[in-house]
């Protein structure tokens, strides 16, 4: 079950809390860097997926540029992986995006998350130059999909 809300959700919160305590130990010493583009307060486009009333998973996404969002705070609790969970939730965005009149979603992951390169690729995203922030960035890998 998927529903659609915004930052302000508590479920949401309890996984982004989740989410940047794998992030501290997969980014170690870049944690820091990483952690300043990722606050979480005042997203108006969050999605929350639920399994049998348990908060397993999120994602968000925010404007980035003229009919662009980036997709944001992707994550599945570990012990929900593997069962489809993050496609979910990143089709439901990808839809509300276009809902919204966007024509394109942007991401940047790291190269220490293959499971999520390997989620992003095989829902349609394209490697791209790294955007923005994370320009020159070595660890960050850049996405990027038409909707």
């Amino acid at each position: 079950n998927l529903i659609r809300t915004n930052s302000d959700n508590p479920d949401f919160t309890k996984l982004v809390v989740l989410l940047d305590s794998d992030l501290a130990i997969r980014d170690g010493d870049d944690h820091a860097f990483y952690a300043q583009f990722n606050k979480t307060n005042h997203i108006r486009h969050v999605v929350v997926a639920y399994e049998n009333d348990e908060a397993v998973g999120c994602g968000a996404f925010k404007d980035y540029e003229t009919a662009v969002v980036e997709i944001k705070r992707m994550f599945v609790q570990p012990q929900h992986r593997g069962k489809g969970i993050a496609g979910l939730i990143l089709t439901e965005l990808e839809n509300w995006a276009k809902e919204l009149q966007n024509t394109s979603c942007v991401l940047e992951t790291g190269k220490k998350q293959p499971e999520a390169i390997r989620l992003y690729q095989k829902s349609g995203y394209n490697i791209i130059p790294n955007y923005g922030q994370y320009a020159g960035i070595d660890n960050s890998v850049c996405m990027k999909k038409e909707i």
